[in-house]
């Protein structure tokens, strides 16, 4: 095997934050028993936030960027995998406190190995990502607390995003009625291809004061915080569940006991980071079965190619991305 590969590090000098690709040799990853050969990875918000200096990311330097990767097993000292097994990691510190999957090899921990489930591949596997891991992730855990299509409509926030457009498609796939709440007007003809039954824009919204306002949805997926959670939690209808993913918006959060005592309003947290490996398990299996986008391709229109990389995070910064990006990583020469 060829010791030495090609990495996207991400460094702190004295003027901020770099990032470049560079030469650097397997013994030089940090630890793990499982050794990755790349094929694919995505761009999440968090990974232009990381590869930009825009955000506080890293919790050590330097790094290799990239919270998500998926390829095949090169060596193994964890019973539970053998070479050639196409594998994936979303998250579990990757990019952050440990080398990511912007690299043609990766080194993981076993716990967070997820082997690729039948009805996936692992360019698939990275359409969906971390983006789509949250997003059925929390889907699973609304629908664990009662939530139903008899129920009521879905508001969605951010729609137009990676987590909220495969939020948006899976559970119009699974027959709920969803209404899309984007600030991209352009995105319209987008939502509406993958199931939005209405599509708001932040100037439809009167906010209101009160603690409850009238009743509008059976329950909601949030990716923005601020105003819009607290609006959710003052219009979501009695036993609805909110599931809270994001804070794009703000992470600020302005509301009063009456939603959850008065109506029995479910505030769910979902951390895809730190998810019990038994249930990002179950998760994945889902997302290769009965929540498997229906329109994936559509989603995950964008592919690129790994040198182009360091020019695709400022449209994350600007907003200007719809959907998913898909990072194709070449296999060492």
């Amino acid at each position: 095997m060829d010791n030495q590969f090609t990495a996207y590090r991400i460094e702190k000098t004295d003027t901020g934050i770099v990032a470049d690709f560079q030469q650097m040799s397997v013994d030089e990853l940090t630890d793990g028993d499982v050794l990755i050969r790349a094929e694919f990875s995505g761009i999440n918000y968090k990974d232009a936030l990381a590869a930009t200096g825009a955000g506080r990311i890293l919790r050590r330097f330097p790094l290799n960027g990239g919270i998500d990767v998926a390829g095949v097993v090169e060596q193994s000292q964890d019973g539970r995998f053998a070479p050639g097994d196409p594998v994936l990691v979303t998250g579990c510190g990757l990019g952050e406190e440990f080398d990511g999957g912007y690299a043609q090899f990766v080194r993981a921990r076993g716990d967070w190995v997820i082997p690729v489930p039948d009805g996936l591949d692992t360019r698939s596997a990275m359409a969906i990502g971390t983006a789509g891991f949250t997003a059925a992730l929390a889907v699973h855990r609304m629908e664990q607390n009662g939530q139903a299509p008899g129920n009521g409509p879905i508001a969605i926030t951010g729609a137009s995003g990676g987590v909220g457009s495969i939020a948006l498609d899976m559970l119009a796939g699974r027959g709920y009625e969803v209404v899309a709440i984007s600030s991209k007007k352009n995105a319209n003809d987008y939502l509406g291809a993958l199931g939005a039954s209405r599509i708001l824009h932040p100037s439809d919204i009167d906010f209101g004061r009160r603690p409850l306002e009238k009743a509008l949805w059976a329950g909601a997926v949030d990716n923005l915080g601020g105003e819009f959670l607290t609006w959710l939690t003052r219009t979501t209808d009695f036993w609805g569940n909110i599931a809270s993913i994001g804070l794009a918006s703000s992470h600020e959060l302005n509301t009063t006991v009456m939603p959850f005592i008065l109506r029995g309003v479910s505030l769910l947290g979902i951390n895809s980071v730190e998810t019990p490996r038994l249930l990002r398990e179950a998760v994945w299996e889902r997302l290769a079965g009965d929540l498997k986008p229906p329109h994936l391709d559509l989603i995950a229109s964008r592919s690129i190619g790994f040198d182009e990389l360091p020019g695709a995070f400022q449209d994350y910064l600007d907003g200007k991305v719809t959907g998913r990006t898909i990072v194709a990583i070449p296999a060492i020469a």
